[in-house]
């Protein structure tokens, strides 16, 4: 690849990520402060149900009548405005999620078809996406720092209490937007094919790969995501809570530990194999929220800290892990559908019932109050430990699939 195009899809990338980072990590935050803390759990709703509609956009649509770039271009400048929008409609909570529905199906789309732009131009995608994909994190972790230590510059209080990270999210969409009309040119995919429902969201994969072990694979990829979804949900609600001042940036220190652990997975890979890999991955959920909870009355700095940089080993370890399980399972003509699988059961229908699930235990714990005590987190916190530890108990006495260590499935 020449160094030119690397640079213009590293650039892609970064924008792909600084966009989502900059609302995700706030919105908490900023709902809490507008009369809106009994809602928070529904950005965090909405956000996988436009995880579940996605596939069938791009798969029904997007991947077979129009360019990819300027697929994606259009969604990013439509999410732009209804990003915009949002804030003005603090004072209508429904009208409020709403707008962020729209969003978020705007630029869910997005994260497929960006990759598709790369993996278009690629000729050794196993080398090459991660050198472009590292930027995206890197986006994630810059938005962050931006809202914390530069926009707060601009405000008496914390950016985060602010509609401002809400219009960078939505000055920054409608800069990706534009430059992905000079993005290289991606014909649709899957121009000329029949494609079906049930292929998008992977029905076709799973009758192929279905077996005991992939079935508790499976079950245990979404119930993990139940308690998971409590982290991206109150962790920035809780550092604010515990007097954190720079919430947004705290945050990135899990982001920074992603990227450290993805350099390190192929050391971990040849010493505990595919089973310990996803073990250890749901082990780190279990001690980060033990942290939170035991850091919580005493507000503990470094306990609540090590919680966040477990995200790396959370993240890499499980999502990661899993993602290439699935795709030495499965055959080539069914990659694309195993991995589209995935997707829907974590970050479609996982996510969207540990959403639900947290903003009830949260809003049973919050009554009439406006925000937890430190002994309420800490009780709140014990909840998503104990889940996760059950999870992998489960998984672990269950899943018996004969893996090597180089990840090579035997069927």
């Amino acid at each position: 690849m020449k160094a030119a195009l690397r640079v213009q899809l590293s650039v892609m990338m970064f924008l792909e990520f600084f966009i989502w980072g900059s609302w995700y990590t706030t919105i908490g935050v900023y709902m809490t402060n507008h009369n809106m803390g009994n809602l928070t759990h529904w950005p965090y709703t909405v956000n996988p149900i436009a995880a579940i509609v996605a596939p069938f956009f791009v798969g029904l649509i997007a991947d077979r009548f129009f360019a990819t770039q300027k697929v994606l271009g259009t969604l990013h400048i439509l999410g732009a405005v209804f990003m915009f929008l949002t804030p003005s409609a603090t004072g209508s909570p429904v009208l409020f999620i709403v707008l962020l529905l729209l969003y978020n199906l705007c630029y869910m789309p997005t994260m497929s078809l960006a990759n598709t732009v790369c993996f278009h131009k690629m000729s050794d995608q196993e080398k090459e996406f991660p050198l472009i994909r590292v930027f995206g994190t890197l986006g994630w972790i810059i938005a962050g720092l931006i809202i914390s230590f530069v926009l707060s510059r601009f405000v008496a209080g914390k950016a985060e209490e602010t509609a401002m990270p809400l219009y960078m999210t939505a000055t920054a969409s409608l800069l990706l937007g534009i430059y992905s009309f000079f993005l290289p040119n991606t014909p649709p995919p899957a121009a000329g094919r029949k494609v079906s429902a049930s292929s998008i969201i992977g029905v076709d994969a799973l009758k192929q790969l279905l077996s005991p072990s992939f079935f508790i694979f499976l079950l245990s990829s979404f119930l993990i995501c139940i308690p998971l979804a409590a982290y991206y949900n109150f962790t920035q609600i809780f550092l604010e809570g515990i007097q954190f001042k720079n919430i947004a940036a705290t945050q990135t220190i899990g982001q920074v530990s992603e990227t450290l652990f993805m350099v390190l997975m192929p050391f971990f890979f040849l010493r505990l194999g595919v089973k310990w890999m996803l073990a250890a991955g749901m082990l780190a959920w279990v001690i980060r929220y033990a942290l939170f909870a035991l850091g919580a009355p005493d507000q503990v700095s470094w306990m609540i800290l090590s919680g966040i940089a477990l995200h790396g080993i959370c993240y890499d370890f499980f999502f990661v892990t899993g993602q290439i399980y699935v795709d030495k399972k499965a055959n080539p003509l069914i990659r694309a559908q195993a991995q589209g699988l995935i997707v829907f059961v974590t970050y479609g229908v996982g996510m969207l019932v540990g959403a639900q699930t947290a903003g009830a235990v949260y809003n049973n714990y919050l009554g009439a109050a406006k925000s937890l005590t430190l002994g309420q987190w800490q009780s709140f916190w014990w909840l998503p430990a104990a889940f996760a530890l059950a999870v992998l108990v489960f998984f672990v006495l269950t899943f018996k699939e004969k893996l090597s260590r180089t990840m090579d499935a035997k069927p």
